[in-house]
């Protein structure tokens, strides 16, 4: 799967939080200043033609609603992150946010969650 645009994840972001919306109502998530409807209108056929968006049509009014989880794409998205920023290794990216991001009882957390899956 190929990875998405920064706007096309935006997006997809919006529509996986309302998980049915109508333009109108994704444009209403955005921060100001809000795209133009027809801006967003296009990136949502965009996102229909690719197969990762699917509507219900209403007469000429169209619902639209994710084809693709956040759950599906979040792994893709690390699979690629994980290949081609940590040598493909999950043990690196996890030396890595464990080192840099987490307090010592984040840590300490993270280490029991993972004796914990070894149960």
């Amino acid at each position: 799967m190929k990875l998405l645009t920064r706007k096309e994840e935006e997006l997809m972001n919006i529509l996986w939080k309302l998980r049915r919306a109508f333009v109108k109502d994704i444009v209403a998530e955005y921060p100001n200043p809000k795209p133009h409807y027809n801006t967003i209108s296009s990136l949502v056929r965009l996102l229909q033609e690719k197969g990762l968006i699917g509507f219900k049509s209403y007469g000429t009014t169209y619902e639209y609603f994710p084809l693709l989880s956040m759950e599906k794409y979040r792994e893709s998205y690390m699979t690629h992150v994980i290949k081609n920023y940590f040598d493909n290794s999950y043990k690196n990216a996890a030396a890595f946010f464990a080192s840099e991001k987490l307090t010592p009882q984040e840590q300490d957390e993270l280490i029991e969650l993972i004796k914990k899956d070894d149960d």
